[in-house]
């Protein structure tokens, strides 16, 4: 009788030890799955990204997070201005990027982790030049910046070094055909399986605030927005604001509403490989001015960050 308690008893043990285990397996997982899943998909593509300047660094341990295109249901695609964030000490963020696939743009959450992951092959600029980043990097507790690609005040940020980086001229904002057509390395793959912390409040109100400004619609500037680049999130007027120079690419409205564009549901994608026509390409005339512009107004920039 004894023996057979024990037994209960032991099995309970170790079902329980089992139990746990388990949990904590799955809750390692998801903590290294943010930022990677699809958030949201529709069936027509992002403007090409705007060519900006960006702001003064604020101070130490601020870390720059590009602008990008993201999604309302109501207006379509709308600027998330590129802003200076206080950084989590010893981590490095990963921006979201849009992927092309089975006929539907689907967007990928950028995150927080101890190395930069695959964003796509997109050139948001600044460091961020398709692959890794090369704006800065912790040594220690401290972040030093490149001078390089990073508008930094010596008087005010003392930890800085200068390494040249070739810049990448495209400003296509999607992965996958008809865009920017990257797959993740190895270690880009494996830097996608680490720890990752999603977007910081400040960066998710900084979006949220971007959504309910009209004029960074890009129904409403064209692919050229008033408010590119902001010092600090939320900063939408001042000095500090940075207004694009120019669109990437000539702006083509879409042929369809955000309501019809939005993806009801997962079952249905795939249907349509064409959607991605609604945003047609410019002719050849309209990307060499274009490549053209933004040459110009990176020459102007590098002259900026010169001074």
């Amino acid at each position: 009788m004894k023996r057979s308690i024990r037994r209960v008893v032991s099995g309970l043990v170790l079902g329980v030890l089992m139990l746990s285990v388990s949990v904590l397996s799955l809750s390692t997982a998801s903590s290294a799955q943010i930022g990677i899943g699809i958030g949201i998909s529709v069936r027509i593509g992002p403007p090409a990204l705007p060519v900006y300047a960006q702001p003064i660094c604020p101070g130490p341990g601020y870390l720059w997070t590009p602008g990008y295109w993201a999604w309302n249901d109501d207006g379509g695609y709308y600027w998330v201005p590129g802003t200076w964030v206080v950084a989590p000490v010893g981590m490095l963020w990963t921006p979201g990027y849009w992927g092309f696939a089975g006929g539907f743009y689907g967007w990928h959450a950028g995150y927080w982790g101890p190395h930069v992951g695959f964003y796509g092959g997109i050139n948001y600029g600044f460091g961020y030049g398709g692959v890794g980043f090369a704006g800065g990097e912790w040594r220690g507790g401290g972040f030093f910046y490149n001078r390089a690609v990073m508008n930094v005040n010596v008087t005010n940020v003392t930890n800085v070094y200068s390494r040249t980086v070739i810049v990448n001229n495209t400003h296509v904002a999607f992965n996958g055909p008809g865009g920017i057509e990257a797959r993740p390395t190895p270690q880009e793959e494996a830097y996608g399986r680490e720890p990752h912390t999603a977007a910081l409040a400040a960066q998710t109100e900084h979006e949220h605030a971007a959504s309910q400004n009209r004029q960074l619609f890009a129904s409403e500037n064209h692919g050229r927005p008033a408010i590119a680049a902001t010092g600090r999130p939320g900063e939408f007027n001042g000095p500090h604001v940075q207004r694009a120079s120019a669109a990437g690419e000539a702006y083509h409205e879409p042929k369809m509403s955000p309501q019809e564009a939005r993806t009801p549901s997962a079952g249905n994608r795939g249907v349509n490989d064409s959607a991605r026509n609604d945003n047609p390409k410019p002719s050849k005339q309209e990307q060499k001015k274009a490549q053209k512009q933004a040459k110009a107004d990176q020459k102007h920039e590098s002259r900026e960050e010169r001074r």
